[in-house]
């Protein structure tokens, strides 16, 4: 079969349990389409072409041996580079940890292999997984597939810009302020930040993480369908002794009504006419497929955005600021700055105040969840922005920084929330959606996705420029 790389992870799986298409096919076909298109995208930043090859074939014998091979049996995949995979490097993209090689398998990596999925190559993010865009100095700058001009979004965006282009059907990303969200908004792609607890993860190459990032900090799929983003999920959260946090909550609970909150400018964020469009385009697909969307507006967001800086750059201040200074990144050592200028260091009643104000704020969101148990809104308030831009000036980063308000709060929040692409607009500049919804109620915001997908324009897959 033809261009077999084009194919949803939902079918490859289907093919390959089926005996229909070798996982061997597969796996090859996925990595012929990474030697074309990745020189052109440095989206994937480690390969190992016969190690997937070799687990392609064990694959395809226990498939012949009659076993269960498990939900993602045979789909090539990506995992990125902030994460361990036993015998690579969890590079996080600075050269500091060029030689940090994983003896144990992060948990999420672990479940992806148990569904039978094929990791065919790792994937770029900034230099300590911290921008909104992909570049750093050890594997340099990742392009977005549909324009090259455009970011392909961060921190996940070598995750994003390979599936975009057909690199693997599902991409691991991370997320603790968008960094699953914004490159799948980015690239054209589906992704799913899920509730803390949902998807077991540690990397037990380095010191675990401080109380911050411990709630805030997810792992996540990338996709170009819905399907293929809960096959993802559902793969990603398979239990794990590994990870304290992880929560055996069934994955589907009893419906919620059909009930959509739109809120085009959320806490008077500004947005764009292209932005404001999308939604309301959103809007009316939801409401061809019955859902009840009434615009309304939502709790605040930046007070639990500032709240969410506040915590995570405490723990960047103790651990890795030296760090940034010694990598000498331009990017990180810039970016770092303008958000240390942002947020004053905490003294240890602040950060309790912090967290003690996390509270009220979740619980006045989980009210208002409960009445609209979908909140559709802006994923950013700009469409992608030109690449590099935040690093550009102080005022540039301002106007970057400002723009992702729903990317930095529902973390904060302990909010799962879902990126949607709703098209390719002028000059070959994706738009999209996002949802979110009450914890643990990643279900809901699949059967919204599910609605303004089955009303939208196909997506295929995009080969650059």
């Amino acid at each position: 079969m033809a261009e077999i790389w084009k194919l949803s992870a939902e079918r490859i799986s289907e093919k390959v349990r089926s005996k229909e298409l070798s996982a061997v096919e597969v796996t090859q076909s996925a990595l012929d389409r990474l030697a074309d298109v990745n020189p052109r995208l440095i989206a994937v930043v480690q390969e190992f072409p016969e190690e997937a090859l070799e687990e392609a074939g064990k694959l395809d014998a226990r498939i012949r041996a009659g076993e269960d091979v498990g939900l993602l049996a045979g789909v090539p995949v990506t995992t990125k580079v902030n994460v361990d995979q036993k015998g690579k490097a969890t590079t996080n993209g600075i050269n500091l940890q060029a030689d940090l090689i994983a003896e144990h398998d992060n948990p999420v990596v672990e479940n992806l292999r148990k569904a039978g999925a094929i990791i065919i190559g790792r994937t770029n993010t900034p230099a300590f997984s911290l921008r909104w865009f992909t570049r750093n100095s050890l594997h340099g700058a990742t392009k977005n597939p549909h324009n090259a001009d455009l970011t392909p979004g961060g921190s996940s965006g070598g995750a994003a810009s390979a599936t975009a282009a057909g690199i693997g059907a599902i991409g691991h990303g991370t997320d603790i302020a968008g960094s699953v969200r914004y490159p799948a908004y980015a690239c054209g792609l589906h992704g799913l930040r899920p509730t803390l607890g949902r998807i077991p993860a540690a990397n037990l190459s380095a010191l675990d993480r401080h109380i911050g990032a411990q709630l805030m900090a997810v792992s996540g799929p990338l996709a170009r369908t819905v399907k293929d983003v809960e096959l993802g999920f559902h793969a990603m959260a398979a239990q794990s002794a590994i990870d304290p946090w992880w929560c055996p909550v069934p994955l589907s609970l009893p419906q919620q009504e059909k009930k959509v909150a739109l809120s085009l400018t959320p806490c008077g964020m500004k947005t764009t006419p292209e932005v404001k469009q999308a939604l309301q385009n959103a809007a009316v697909r939801l409401q061809n497929a019955g859902w009840e969307v009434e615009e309304v507006e939502c709790p605040d967001l930046t007070e639990p955005a500032r709240l969410q800086a506040v915590l995570w750059l405490a723990e960047f201040r103790r651990g890795a600021a030296a760090l940034v200074e010694k990598e000498g990144d331009p990017d990180a050592q810039f970016v770092y700055e303008q958000m240390a200028k942002r947020c004053p260091e905490p003294d240890l009643n602040s950060l309790l105040d912090s967290l003690q104000s996390r509270v009220a704020h979740m619980r006045e969101w989980q009210l208002f969840l409960e009445k609209h148990p979908v909140l559709l809104c802006p994923v950013s308030g700009e469409l992608p922005f030109p690449d590099q831009l935040d690093v550009e000036s102080h005022e540039s980063f301002d106007r970057v920084f400002d723009a992702q308000l729903l990317q930095i709060a529902p973390p904060f929040l302990g909010l799962p929330g879902m990126a949607v692409t709703t098209g390719i607009g002028e000059d070959n500049t994706p738009v999209g959606v996002q949802l979110i919804g009450a914890r643990f109620r990643e279900d809901t915001l699949l059967r919204a996705a599910y609605a303004i997908e089955t009303d939208g324009p196909d997506l295929p897959v995009v080969t650059p420029a």
